[in-house]
């Protein structure tokens, strides 16, 4: 089992910044990918940023030179530093850790871009 707690969410204007961290305890050594998730009203969840244990990132198009997914695997830690902020960005964002056999998901933190 692990377990994922998110933190770092809140309202921010369009332009600015914040950054998500997700601390993840459990059975940490048996994750081979974490990652975060958004899902915006009435969408579906989408990926938004992955990272290995090796700090191999990959990006939703969107995302893409605004967003910086970072690891930290001797803290336990994931990180998402979000640049730029567009209204679009609004969602519930969810730390996600995958092992060999289970995904596992946090409880989410609302991101809110709006003037």
């Amino acid at each position: 089992q692990v377990q994922l707690v998110e933190s770092g969410g809140g309202l921010v204007q369009p332009g600015g910044s914040l950054r998500l961290s997700c601390a993840a305890s459990g059975s940490i050594a048996s994750i081979v990918i974490m990652g975060w998730y958004r899902q915006a009203p009435g969408k579906e969840r989408e990926l938004v940023a992955t990272i290995t244990s090796d700090g191999i990132a990959n990006y939703v198009f969107s995302v893409k030179g605004r967003f910086t997914i970072s690891r930290d695997n001797a803290k336990n830690n994931v990180s998402l530093q979000m640049n730029s902020l567009k209204p679009e960005d609004t969602a519930v964002y969810y730390c996600n850790a995958k092992t060999w056999r289970d995904s596992y998901w946090g409880q989410g933190t609302q991101v809110t871009v709006s003037s």
